[in-house]
């Protein structure tokens, strides 16, 4: 029974005290004057009754109330129910008010701001003053205050005849029943009646349960005022710790929604701040740091602006206001959205039928008191939803005396799914749920609604939750209990108290209200409470029952685990792998391991796992063999590995008794245990997790004590599912709770003591066992502290006085790493002796041991630790001297020819990297990946071969490797090995070959050896010096820095030439690229010469001799040495072809030819990265080059190219103009004449150069001096126009108008012309500039436009090298990711490819070459001159001339281009590939390699354009980075003759060693394969080649992208043909194969070679076949151009017999040209013509196309350029048949394309009846008659040719025919 009220106060307005401001509240008298011993009077009510303030009024209002809530210092809520009411002022008052007002008018006068309270604003006259009632319960009777309340004050104003003193006094001696009308006798113990003696009558009826709130219809109303979406959001809030602040105009409805939302929060009861009502004074409570739910008027929702962290719900406007820095986190789904439907349904019933066709008659809908309970029912069932299962993760760690109970928060979670939701996690870890745990963990209590509902509704919840029905009818059950709960009898529900009249307080009352009699209060209440003493306590007993647990939790939402659903079937793997183990069957455990560590990534398995050790550590057989102990090992740490640090599901907490069980003998006396080798899991140092354990294990030993001996079990088991025991330790602790009071005092002093020494021989037991898991094996290790998480952190975190400061000196030690070992090992076990210790402080604490206990057990942790180190010392000792595990065999790498191994196999794991293919991704395939094995550094490859890790991938070798040199990335990383899952250390290596390895080195390989692996690989990488690289180690006899070994041939004379050469450049220029300031200006005898001799003083003696050279001097026997050298490069045969003059016409000068060879640098002298010969108008002298290069960067003045046959045209290149400030700057330093101003003549002389090309052209040749083109202004060289698309850096492929408005002969161009292709060539007008100079914007400015109009200026804006370098970084990323990306799929690499760029530099080069293609068509010549000429400028002049000539797409034709543009005119290969130490900083920039990629796309559309395959290509990409070879080293000419390489071949190239040239070797390997060989290559005669060049026409280079692990790179190709294993079809055993299937792997084995094409596979075939018939197989190129020649012949009749048209209908998706497959005339009959033109045998040079069409037998005669190429030489000769045949005269061609001298029997023959392959050629001598040789011939005219084979006998008709053909087989011989 309760006080229905503690006190009764009267509250009236006074004077404030420091007198200003408005008045305070004074009370006037409050009863019982002395304070009730159980209840102090609270203080502070005079602040409550008036929240807003103490003020006069102007006039009189109406009386108010509201009830105001107090909280003590006990956490007990005081209910304070206020009636207020006016009445007129005492003049004291009045006065105090109007000194307040006018002192505050003064103040404002002065500045002040008062605030003038609403007594002042209006006239002076009456005002009135507040005065309240005021009653103080600790009971929630709203109505009841009310009504009481009501009465007094009616009695006051209606002036009624009842004693104000007996009201007063009965309503304080009132008493009623606390709560639960269902354990009281009648109705009339559970309903009270009261009357205050004034006529009226109350019913308080009491709740049923005292647990339940009482919300009568706050919870209804505020959700009316807020909406589903805001209550829910504010409930989340409150369950979340925020600050929640309600702001309306209404009290009443402040506390009615405070009161609604702690409704809602049942069964957790809010335990922070609680102010329904906070008064206008104490706002500064709003700023408090903790959480609270407090209500303010909105009068003051200024000053709740300024708080960032509070959640404002506007009550009147029914907004809520979550500040930006505030995260509410939801309810987690699917509760959160059943929640808000389930809401709807019952505050909107109509919203069911609000579509219904035919709406059923209006359903009444609840009152607002049951639509009250309805809302709550809805949170009651998702309480019990959220905590279903709970009871099952309590832990009772003491029974007595009283219990004590911890809820085990990450099994909780762990079991519902839902570790990852915010806030459940928040809920949990909140003060609302500690104190639920405590109040409700109780085992044997009261029971209430929500233990009911959480123990047996759970099922049907979950059923009906599809069913919105029957979801409805549970919660209207659920209100129904509710609403009974609280009014339990609503029949008796009857009041009867007396109310004022209508508008009673506008009446004048006649008093004020009058002052009570104390004494006659005080009677009344002395003699209630005597009557009270006399009378026995009514107070019975609570009926208290065990609380039912329920059935075990589920998770909320079934969720399978995604790729590792746990199925049956994986379960048994898991159980077959651990009894192979134990049962010693290694092989067979072996194979199921990977699969295990597969299906481990499931909790089910893990559990299994568990489960299974158990088993067999019961079954006595924990001791373990050295290989069982490592499976088992193993297995743990997969298992462990994907713990969370929480241990959400157990498997730690299992595992951790089997750690300390599994053991293995090292040596007698010395055993090791499981726990050494499993301790790199974060579980293990985080203290929630040994909490947790350590009271699992109390309480079942406490179970334990309590239980029959009979019932007992074995304690380990404590970690399977309790629902599997028969008595839960919660039942057990409930019966002895039951028992308890009936026990001894005795027996419980004793049962309190088991208690106490279970929880301290515990705490001594998890003292030992954290012991072994947190120190390492090698206690002398520091990586305890440094790597894991849980120490380290502990320790910064450590608030104790006594570890703090520790463990700062501790992370002290670590990061300077002081060295000193012992230090260290003193500083682990430090470390772990003080977590050790608080975890013992904190958790004895809580289970109340006693502190003598808790000091015993400090004294004893510190011995433990340093006996378990003591143990570990051995351990460690013995088992480094273990034997190791027999690890498989390194398998050694195939090497090439002189490669050497620089490191052994270092024994590594290569790991899957961001490809899925290798790993068995989307791709499908076995997983190669991982894979164990070895990496090898060798002085040419980083390689890596094992096999996978998975046995069941069966035993496949896997090979990655790339050259040394191509290494891009070398970074350190730290990964888990993939079996063992040890952390260990690693390397990823990224290559410009894109190949990638990311290794995990095993534990064997030390850190020592790992270092020295990389610091290998670096000085292998970046070399000192180029002669240090593999291509000039490779093969040669001689010590890096000492030139090679020459043999007798031309090598002397070459070396000589070689040394003199650079001798003299340097003396002549120095060692820079911009040499003028070593240039002597010329003597003064030399001053007065005219001014063109005045240049060239380069000597070629040694003397240097001031000689001068002019043009006529004869030259000097060292200078033709070095002429004939350079006669023979590349270059220099390329010119020939095209027409471009010979050595001798330049020399004696030939007016005919517009152009000449000129050999002005032939030292080097005038520009270093140029070649020694150079095309140069005829007209321009040689010492004027020398004052035009002074404009150019680098020197390197425009030159010609190539010619156009057709056109005429010229294609010049350069480097970009110098800058002005630049030129002047060099000009200023050598003036050679004080005659005129240096920069005007060398402008001048560069107007002059140009002036030359433009008149070197046959078309501008007569019109050069006069001016006709000159009607065009050059406004037209702005950046419109054609090129505006080139100009702008976008990706436009469209067109526009023109080249200044010369080009474009219309504005609007056809569809073609959408994808990026030029227009057609017809479109241009003849009204152009001779020469468009395309220059990089920045460039061009300095240089004057020409006067005459006959050059054009084209500003482009290219992109820069380091553009280049950044875009392959990305492209290399998106190609070989490092990692798994987080999305997955193809749109993640589409999207990297397009950040990288690289594709619209691939478009834009594409874009710039059509257009100069299109330029040079129309008979305009071209300057490419930008940058500095030797990165963007090659690749525009190469594909430039790719495209219109075709002879450059053969294979001999690609040769010359990529010798002549990329190596002799100097592309810098060493510096972008940074192939030295110099060089390293600028790293790698794939110039050549984006050419490459160019000339693919080209290839892609053109397919039958090619002579070579795209592997050629791929071959190229891959072998220019990889150093084998010599050609792709060194920057320019110049350095390759410093270093002797560019003549040392000559000699050399006979002997037995490796080719030094890629050239010589895809010669070589030509001969042998077709894999260079395009078969589907079928020309077009003068087809100009138009790529579409828009992105989306661009393809990725699938050299990028894939990769063949069975071998590695298939660019080595004598490695790619080791092969593993020999194919079926080629077994030893010669039986026939079973099956021809054979599975081909993406990513592992190459398709091309697993399925080659079919005419691959046919000639291979015919190989094997002629293999088997013992002939020597013939040549694969003979015989396909036998069945070419045939073909032809067939296809003669229909006269479109061309392989080109039988070939053009297999590739119809292939472009021919814009569209057109065959533009050009009768092309068939042009092939089938037959040529009897009258041409002479020695004729070279015949321009004559048809002259060209003869039909051999080779591809190379369907195109022809201008000049005769293929047919070298042909003529008639004699010659010897084989032993005893007869001399025939034959018809001989001498094919310099394809280096053979072939013979036919006549010379309209088309099938060839031999060749001699010229490489086998080792001499050409003259010959003499044998028998059966011609008579009339000359004795002169036989010669030999002698090959390796055999020795041919020729004889020519004559002597000079014979001389001819004997020079031009040798000039052949010394070409190649």
């Amino acid at each position: 029974m309760a006080r229905l009220a503690d006190y009764f106060v009267l509250v009236a307005f006074g004077p404030h005290p420091r007198g200003s401001g408005e008045g305070q509240g004074q009370i006037l008298q409050r009863f019982p004057e002395k304070d009730w011993e159980d209840n102090p009077f609270p203080q502070g009510i005079e602040l409550f009754c008036q929240p807003s303030g103490w003020q006069l009024c102007p006039e009189r209002n109406p009386p108010t109330f509201f009830v105001a809530v107090l909280t003590d210092i006990n956490s007990e809520r005081h209910y304070c129910a206020c009636l207020t009411f006016w009445e007129p002022a005492e003049p004291t008052q009045e006065a105090v008010c109007s000194e307040d007002a006018a002192g505050r008018e003064e103040e404002a006068d002065e500045g002040g701001s008062g605030r003038l309270s609403p007594g002042t604003s209006g006239p002076p006259g009456q005002l009135f003053a507040p005065k309240t009632l005021v009653l103080v319960s600790r009971l929630d009777h709203v109505e009841v205050f009310r009504n009481s309340l009501g009465l007094i004050y009616t009695i006051h104003v209606e002036g009624l005849n009842v004693g104000l003193e007996t009201v007063v006094g009965n309503l304080l001696t009132c008493i009623i029943p606390l709560a639960g009308g269902s354990q009281l006798d009648s109705v009339e113990d559970g309903v009270r009646t009261i009357s205050l003696g004034a006529g009226d009558r109350q019913v308080i009826q009491t709740p049923l349960t005292d647990s339940l709130p009482i919300s009568r219809c706050s919870v209804a109303l505020l959700f009316r005022q807020l909406g589903i979406t805001n209550v829910l959001s504010l409930f989340c809030a409150a369950l979340t710790e925020h600050k929640v602040l309600f702001l309306s105009r209404s009290y009443q409805r402040l506390s009615d929604a405070c009161r609604g939302l702690l409704a809602l929060l049942f069964p957790l009861r809010y335990s922070f701040t609680y102010v329904p009502i906070l008064p206008a004074q104490l706002l500064e409570v709003l700023s408090t740091p903790t959480p609270f739910i407090i209500g303010v008027n909105a009068a003051f929702q200024a000053e709740t602006q300024e708080l960032l962290d509070v959640i404002v719900a506007d009550l009147d406007g029914g907004t809520v206001t979550v500040p930006e820095c505030v995260h509410v986190p939801p309810l987690p789904e699917p509760l959160q959205s059943q929640t808000h439907s389930v809401l709807s349904m019952v505050l909107d019933p109509e919203l069911e039928l609000a579509d219904l066709a035919f709406p059923p008659p209006t359903t009444s809908s609840s009152s607002l008191k049951m639509q009250d309970k309805e809302l709550r029912a809805v949170f009651l069932r998702l309480f019990a939803q959220l905590l279903q299962g709970y009871r099952w993760c309590l832990h009772m760690v003491r029974i007595h005396p009283e219990p004590v109970i911890r809820f085990h928060k990450a099994a909780f979670l762990g079991q519902r799914g839902l570790v990852e939701d915010d806030f459940l996690m928040k809920v949990l870890e909140g003060m609302a749920f500690a104190g639920f745990v405590s109040e409700r963990g109780v085992p044997y209590r009261p029971t209430d609604l929500f233990d009911e509902l959480v123990a047996h509704e759970v099922a049907r919840m979950r059923a009906d939750e599809s069913h919105p029905q029957r979801v409805l009818r549970h919660v209207k059950e659920l209100a129904e209990q509710l609403y009974k709960n609280e009014n339990p009898y609503p029949a008796v529900a009857m009041h009867k108290v007396q109310r004022p009249g209508e508008a009673s307080h506008l009446r004048r009352a006649p008093r004020p209200f009058p002052r009570l009699d104390e004494g006659m209060v005080q009677w009344i209440v002395d003699q209630a409470t005597a009557k009270m003493q006399g009378a026995p306590p009514a107070v019975k007993a609570e009926r208290r029952t065990t609380v039912p647990s329920g059935p075990p939790m589920t998770a909320i939402l079934e969720r399978s685990s995604g790729l590792h659903g746990n199925s049956a079937r994986r379960l048994e793997v898991v159980r077959n792998c651990i009894s192979y183990v134990f049962e010693g069957k290694m092989l067979e455990a072996k194979k199921l391991l990977p699969a295990v560590l597969r299906a481990l990534k499931g909790r089910a398995a893990r559990r299994c796992l568990a489960q299974e050790l158990h088993l067999h550590v019961q079954q006595n057989r924990a001791v373990l063999d050295h290989q069982q102990f490592d499976f088992v090992v193993r297995m743990m740490n997969c298992c462990l590995q994907d713990c969370t640090s929480l241990d959400e599901h157990g498997i730690a907490a299992a595992l951790l008794p089997l750690v300390t069980a599994f053991c293995r003998k090292l040596s007698p006396g010395v055993t090791q245990f499981a726990y050494s080798c499993v301790q790199e899991h974060v579980v293990w140092s985080t203290p929630q997790f040994w909490e947790a354990m350590f009271y699992g294990d109390v309480q079942t030993h406490i179970r334990a004590l309590y239980l029959e001996p009979a019932e007992d079990r074995d304690p380990s088991q404590g970690w399977e599912e309790p629902a599997e025991e028969e008595r839960s330790a919660l039942d057990v602790a409930s019966e002895q709770r039951r028992l308890w009071p009936m026990l001894s005092r005795e027996k419980q002093q004793e049962l309190v003591q088991k208690e106490e020494s279970t929880v301290f021989s515990q705490a001594i037991h998890y003292a030992n066992r954290m012991s072994y898991l947190l120190l390492p094996l090698d206690s002398s290790k520091s990586r305890l502290l440094r790597e894991r998480a849980g120490l380290g952190d502990l320790e910064s975190a450590s608030n104790s006085l006594v570890t703090s400061s520790m463990a700062g000196s501790v992370a002290e030690s670590y990061d300077t790493e002081s060295g000193f070992e012992d230090a260290e090992t003193c500083d682990v076990a430090g470390a772990v002796v003080r977590f050790i210790n608080r975890f013992v402080d904190k958790v004895c604490t809580e289970s109340g041991v006693t502190s003598d206990h808790l000091k015993g057990l400090h004294v004893m942790v510190p011995d433990i630790v340093q006996m378990h180190i003591e143990t570990l010392e051995a351990v460690h000792r013995e088992s480094k001297r273990l034997p190791p595990i027999q690890k498989p065999k390194l398998l050694r790498p195939h090497l090439l020819p002189g490669e050497e191994c620089v490191l052994d196999g270092l024994r590594v794991y290569l790991l899957p990297d961001g490809r899925e293919e290798g790993s068995g991704g989307s791709g499908g395939g076995p997983a190669v990946l991982p894979a164990e094995g070895a990496v090898f550094l060798t002085t040419y490859r980083v390689i890596f071969t094992g096999m996978p890790t998975d046995p069941l991938v069966g035993e496949q070798v896997v090979v990655r490797s790339f050259p040394v040199a191509a290494l891009t990335k070398e970074k350190r990383i730290s990964v888990l090995t993939p079996v063992e899952q040890i952390p260990q250390d690693g390397l990823h290596l990224r290559s410009c070959t894109f190949q990638l390895l990311k290794m995990a080195f095993d534990e064997e390989v030390g850190s020592e050896k790992a270092e020295l692996f990389r610091k290998q690989l670096h000085k292998l990488r970046y070399p000192l010096d180029i002669r240090s690289t593999f291509a000039f180690t490779l093969g040669s006899g001689h010590t890096p820095g000492r030139p090679p070994r020459t043999t007798k041939d031309k090598g002397p004379s070459l070396r000589t030439l070689s040394r003199n050469l650079v001798k003299n450049a340097k003396k002549t220029m120095g060692r820079q690229h911009v040499t003028r300031k070593k240039y002597s200006p010329p003597s003064c005898e030399h001053r007065g010469q005219p001014p063109e001799d005045q240049e060239d003083e380069i000597s070629v003696s040694e003397e240097l001799e001031p000689g001068t050279l002019t043009p006529t001097s004869a030259l000097k026997p060292s200078d033709r040495m070095t002429m004939s050298s350079l006669v023979e490069r590349a270059c220099c045969r390329d010119y020939q072809r095209l027409g471009l003059g010979t050595l001798s016409s330049s020399l004696s000068r030939a007016k005919s030819e517009p152009f000449r060879i000129s050999p002005v640098n032939r030292m080097y002298a005038i520009c270093r990265s140029y070649p020694g010969l150079l095309i140069v108008p005829q007209s321009v002298q040689d010492n004027a080059l020398q004052r035009v290069s002074r404009c150019y960067r680098q020197n390197r003045f425009p030159v010609v190219c190539w010619r156009s046959g057709r056109s005429k045209a010229v294609l010049l290149r350069s480097g970009g103009l110098h800058g002005k400030g630049v030129v002047g700057l060099f000009k200023a330093q050598n003036a050679p004449s004080p005659g005129q101003s240096q920069t005007d003549s060398s402008s001048l002389e560069q107007e002059k150069y140009l002036q030359a090309v433009v008149s070197s052209m046959p078309r501008y040749a007569d019109t050069s001096g006069r001016n006709t083109l000159s009607g065009f202004s050059s406004v037209h060289m702005g950046s419109h126009g054609k090129w505006g698309s080139v100009r702008a850096s976008g990706r436009s492929g469209g067109l526009g108008g023109d080249v200044g408005s010369r080009l474009a002969g219309r504005d609007m161009l056809g569809p073609p012309q959408a994808n990026g292709a030029p227009p057609d060539p017809g479109f241009l007008r003849p009204q152009r500039a001779a020469l468009y100079i395309i220059g990089d914007k920045a460039q061009l400015k300095g240089m004057r436009p020409d006067p005459l109009q006959q050059w054009e200026l084209v500003s482009i804006e290219v992109f820069e090298a380091r553009q280049v370098k950044t875009s392959f970084k990305k492209l290399l990323k998106a190609c070989v990711p490092g990692c798994q990306a987080f999305e997955s799929g193809p749109t993640s690499f589409l999207r990297s490819l397009e950040d990288s760029e690289w594709l619209t530099q691939i478009h834009k080069l594409l874009h710039v070459s059509v257009l100069v293609v299109e330029l040079l068509d129309s008979g305009s010549s071209v300057l490419v001159s930008l940058e500095d000429g030797w990165d963007i400028t090659t690749q525009v002049v190469s594909l430039v001339q790719l495209l219109s000539d075709p002879f450059y797409r053969t294979l001999e034709g690609f040769r010359l281009l990529v010798e002549k543009e990329w190596l002799s005119f100097g592309h810098r290969f060493s510096h972008r590939g940074a192939h030295t130490l110099a060089g390293q900083s600028s790293g790698f920039t794939p110039v050549f390699l984006q050419f490459l990629d160019c000339v693919h796309q080209v290839h892609l559309q053109f397919p039958m354009e090619f002579e070579f395959s795209p592997f050629y290509l791929k071959f190229l990409g891959y072998h220019h980075v990889s150093r084998r070879f010599r050609t792709f080293l060194l920057d320019s000419d110049y350095e390759r003759i410093e270093q002797g390489l560019l003549y040392e071949e000559k000699g050399e190239r006979k002997g037995p060693q490796a080719c030094r040239s890629v050239w010589e070797y895809v010669d070589r390997l030509s001969k042998r394969t077709p894999v260079f060989y395009n078969y589907m290559y079928a020309p077009e005669d003068t087809e100009v080649l138009r790529p579409y060049s828009n992105v989306s026409n661009l393809k990725v280079w699938d050299f990028y992208t894939e990769e063949t692990l069975a071998q590695g790179p298939p660019y080595d190709w004598e490695l790619a043909q080791v092969s593993p294993e020999p194919p079926e079809e080629e077994r030893p055993d010669g039986g026939a194969p079973q099956s021809r299937r054979r599975v081909v792997w993406p990513c592992y084995d190459s398709r091309p070679r697993a399925q080659p094409d079919a005419i691959s596979r046919l000639l291979e075939e015919l190989q094997r076949l002629e293999t088997e018939l013992g002939r020597p197989p013939e040549r694969w190129k003979d015989h396909w151009d036998r069945v070419k020649a045939a073909q032809r012949l067939e296809g003669r009749p229909d006269g479109r017999g061309t392989p080109s048209s039988l070939l053009v209908s297999s590739v119809p998706h292939h472009r021919r040209s814009l569209g057109v497959y065959l533009q050009e005339g009768p092309v068939g009959s042009t092939l089938s013509l037959s040529l009897d033109s009258d041409q002479s045998s020695g004729s070279t040079t015949s321009g004559s196309r048809q002259a060209a069409r003869r039909s051999t037998s080779t591809l190379y005669s369907q195109f022809q350029t201008a000049e005769s190429e293929n047919r070298s030489y042909e003529g008639t000769l004699y010659k010897k048949g084989a032993f005893m045949k007869p001399w025939k005269a034959r018809w001989f061609v001498l094919d310099k394309t394809k280096h053979q001298l072939r013979y036919y029997d006549h010379r309209m023959d088309t099938e060839c009846k031999g060749v001699i392959d010229l490489a086998e050629v080792e001499a050409v001598v003259s010959g003499t008659p044998t028998m059966g040789a011609p008579k009339t011939v000359d004795e002169k005219a036989f010669f030999d040719v002698k090959t390796t084979r055999r020795v041919y006998n020729f004889c020519a008709q004559d002597v000079p025919s014979a001389q001819q053909w004997v020079d031009q087989i040798q000039s052949c011989l010394s070409d190649a």
